[in-house]
């Protein structure tokens, strides 16, 4: 059975940083992108930053989801770096 993908317009629905930690809820890997910078950080380690931590990496200055956004399997994905959406997505590579 497969997952529904759910499209929302961040312009017109924003995703507020108050709706962000239930979005890593089921999360084992969240990659952001800043930049040419790619943070990956492991949710089920022993280190995993705490929720506002977390919010911090996800939301902009306006306090909303970056966008893309995108989650793969149990991969959450924030931000576009080419690099960073190629390896979660596994194309592009030889």
């Amino acid at each position: 059975m497969e997952d529904a993908a759910e499209i929302r317009n961040a312009t017109r629905d924003p995703v507020l940083a108050a709706d962000v930690p239930p979005l890593l809820e089921g999360a084992s890997e969240l990659c952001v992108a800043r930049g040419k910078k790619i943070v990956r950080v492991d949710l089920t380690g022993p280190d995993r930053p705490g929720d506002d931590e977390l919010v911090a990496m996800v939301t902009s200055r306006w306090g909303k989801l970056r966008a893309p956004t995108l989650r793969v399997g149990t991969t959450l994905s924030v931000g576009f770096n080419r690099e960073m959406l190629e390896s979660v997505f596994g194309v592009g590579q030889s």
